[in-house]
């Protein structure tokens, strides 16, 4: 790469969430100084990550999408591209793909798509088979962050195969928190020494599945084990979770933290990380569970099963199996051969994979191809 150019991202926002930490892991870990890149938000507010990249110098554009389908958004977003020089826009998930293609549309700026997640039940429209392909022609290079999303974007939105690439996420490790840290947190709460610590990281939506993970963790109690699980997190679901925990009669053995901006300190203390979702793309909790070296136990959801290689760095239990996730669980905890293995393989397949040098490394690549 000789020449240099600039890449704009447009996304729905940039307040705290799995794409919004891909674009700035990103922004931040790309070394090349041919690459200029900046951002265009097509909702406000920005939110805390966007105003400290914008503390950092990067150029970030806000304009708020109006309801239903907003022609003006088109316009301004095609100003921009025109005004700034863009030579690349990477729309980040479906709507600012729309948007940004018809944008582009007569320029010479290049397009890229990547998609981050689906929903769940996962479905197509009429509308979108139609119009999909033709969105597809104007675009000069697709990406899906796990080989499920590219299945899914295959299956439910007919685009071709042949031309999505699958490019993982790509995290900065956590940094290790000090043994005294540790114990001090688990003195405050109320973790003794021989207790297993079972936790995970998500918000509390239905698609996480927290109730199945729940009733899993209440059979393990029943096998005899002494644990406690670790929630952290908030959202819709909390008056049922804690419902839930109630009627299992479990509120002594589970610790609901409440939303948390800086997790590491939580996820240090686990010794087993929990994901029991109904769907993901690549989840970064998970990703981060891993950069600890955390043995993981996971439904086999999304790219649940490509991050965690099934008796290499964890288990992946059939999805909503109650019984098949609790019977994880407890392998974990009655073997202990095992679950030093497991915290090994983590830590290195972390570190072949899901590292922001190697996410950089395959963007840089394409960025160069289209460029070409």
């Amino acid at each position: 790469m000789s020449k240099a150019f600039n890449v704009m991202h447009i996304t729905y926002d940039m307040r705290i969430g799995g794409t919004e930490m891909v674009i700035r892991n990103l922004i931040e870990g790309f070394n090349n100084p041919l690459v200029r890149m900046s951002v265009f938000c097509i909702e406000e507010p920005l939110g805390p990550w966007g105003q400290d990249l914008a503390s950092k110098g990067i150029s970030i554009t806000t304009v708020a999408r109006q309801p239903g389908f907003d022609r003006s958004l088109i316009k301004a977003i095609r100003h921009h591209i025109k005004h700034n020089n863009i030579d690349i826009i990477h729309c980040h998930q479906y709507t600012p793909w729309v948007y940004g293609v018809l944008a582009a549309a007569g320029l010479n700026t290049r397009v890229i798509f990547t998609e981050h997640g689906r929903f769940y039940p996962d479905f197509g429209t009429w509308k979108r088979k139609l119009i999909n392909p033709v969105l597809a022609w104007f675009t000069d290079a697709s990406t899906a962050i796990s080989a499920a999303t590219k299945q899914a974007l295959i299956t439910h939105e007919h685009l071709s195969a042949s031309k999505i690439e699958v490019i993982y996420n790509g995290i900065q490790p956590v940094s290790p928190v000090t043994i005294d840290e540790q114990a001090a947190l688990k003195s405050a709460l109320g973790i003794t020494k021989d207790q297993t610590v079972f936790g995970t990281i998500a918000r509390f939506d239905p698609i996480k599945n927290h109730l199945m993970m729940l009733r899993a963790f209440k059979d393990v109690l029943n096998a005899g084990v002494n644990a406690v699980l670790v929630i952290v997190g908030d959202g819709e679901m909390r008056d049922a979770i804690t419902a839930l925990i109630d009627e299992l009669d479990i509120g002594n053995q589970v610790i609901l933290t409440g939303y948390q901006p800086q997790p590491a300190r939580y996820l240090s203390i686990m010794d087993i990380f929990l994901l029991s979702s109904f769907s993901e793309g690549t989840s970064m909790t998970l990703l981060e569970a891993m950069s600890l070296g955390k043995p993981c136990v996971v439904t086999d959801a999304g790219g649940n099963g490509e991050v965690i290689a099934h008796r290499q760095n964890g288990l992946v239990t059939e999805n909503d199996n109650q019984a098949e996730f609790a019977s994880a669980m407890l392998e974990l905890v009655n073997d202990s051969s095992l679950y030093q293995a497991y915290q090994q393989q983590s830590l290195a397949r972390f570190n072949n994979l899901f590292t922001v040098d190697a996410m950089c490394d395959a963007f840089q690549t394409i960025y160069t191809r289209v460029m070409q």
